[in-house]
């Protein structure tokens, strides 16, 4: 057995393994690459508290080693760990022992476990894969806040196509933004999978790190409430050839036959997808308040939700590299960049996944004019 230290909390496993690639069934296992995910999500966890402070339940709906769920009870939560394993479920109740957390493990589907033993105030969803099939019942048994991995990013961005309409029931597009296409079809897919159950998912927290997506999801009940998330909805047209990208909302997608800014008629559309804000800014500084130096990545987590906070609510982003290269031109430092869009009266901001990256209000016409002298 190897024995672990993760933020306030030790277990003790028989494998420690990178579980990126790896296939389900394959046995209990700590996965270290899941730690910043972790770490985040017990910064939510206080900062919620802060919001709504009677939240209390939370339920660890695929709790695997149990290291998820210890560390929300030793946030303060009243916890449940679920998993259909008897070894994983065995592993979750030592854990919890061996930090004097109380605790509820159930080996139950979680799905089984949501219906029989919920509603609970907060829902964790950390599948291996897609989190679609357990959308349903941790959309209408909880309360409050729903959190929810995604680790099927080909699917979700469009790169297995087939996959990623069967799944998500839209239409995703293997572009250049692939990870903002991720995450805005799983978030149309969890709002119009809770709008079914008169319910309103609002994200108060999203982010695309590595291998997976992750968000968080505030639930507001009520047919009306759930209207006017859906309204929040629709779908994004891009030109293949002058990569000018334009939005629509509405359930019916209207693509245009030629791009309007260069007329090209190489115009794709992709949707439904959420074209709302992927985050509230003012939550998401109170996690980043709640990161703490005994969190194994509090660093990279504080620089992730920095840069979440700053980052615009464009429905897309570009890659500045690809953008200079169809302009005929070297890409200049990114921050002289970004200042000469801001320069010319344009919203412009990095993007919380690096890079090259960037948002902006400008069409790639304004973009390039705005710094074609730097």
């Amino acid at each position: 057995m190897e024995e672990v230290t993760e933020g306030a909390v030790t277990i003790a496993v028989d494998e420690v393994r990178d579980g990126a690639s790896d296939g389900a069934g394959d046995g209990v296992f700590y996965n270290p690459t899941q730690e910043l995910n972790r770490d985040v999500t017990v910064a939510v966890l206080r900062a919620y508290r802060s919001r709504e402070p009677r939240v209390a339940s939370y339920l660890d709906a695929m709790t695997a080693s149990g290291v998820r769920g210890a560390r929300a009870a030793a946030a303060g939560y009243d916890v449940t760990c679920a998993d259909t394993d008897p070894d994983a479920a065995a592993l979750a109740r030592e854990t919890l022992a061996r930090n004097g957390l109380d605790g509820t493990v159930v080996e139950r589907d979680a799905r089984a476990a949501l219906y029989e033993s919920g509603p609970f105030d907060v829902v964790d969803l950390d599948p291996f894969g897609s989190p679609v099939p357990f959308a349903d019942a941790a959309l209408s048994r909880a309360r409050n806040l729903v959190c929810v991995t995604a680790t099927d990013t080909a699917p979700l961005c469009g790169a297995h196509f087939d996959a990623g309409v069967r799944r998500y029931d839209t239409v995703p597009r293997n572009l250049d933004d692939h990870p903002e296409m991720g995450l805005r079809v799983l978030l149309s897919a969890l709002v119009r999978t809770a709008a079914r159950h008169d319910v309103a998912a609002q994200p108060l927290l999203s982010h695309v790190s590595r291998h997976y997506v992750r968000t968080y999801l505030e639930l507001d009940r009520g047919a009306s409430a759930a209207n006017d998330a859906r309204d929040r909805l629709g779908h994004r047209h891009q030109c293949q050839d002058c990569l000018e990208r334009t939005h629509e909302r509405g359930s019916t997608a209207r693509p245009p036959d030629d791009c309007p800014a260069c007329g090209s008629r190489r115009v794709v559309t992709a949707g439904p997808l959420w074209l709302g804000p992927v985050r509230d800014a003012g939550f998401a500084a109170d996690v980043r308040a709640a990161v703490d130096d005994e969190m194994g990545t509090a660093g990279e987590a504080r620089s992730l939700l920095d840069a979440v906070v700053a980052e615009l609510d464009e429905p897309t982003h570009y890659d500045q590299h690809r953008l200079c290269e169809q302009w005929g031109r070297p890409a200049s430092a990114m921050d002289d960049f970004l200042a000469a869009l801001r320069a010319a009266g344009h919203g412009a901001s990095r993007t919380h996944y690096g890079g090259t990256r960037f948002k902006t209000t400008a069409t790639v016409a304004e973009a390039r004019a705005a710094t074609a002298d730097i």
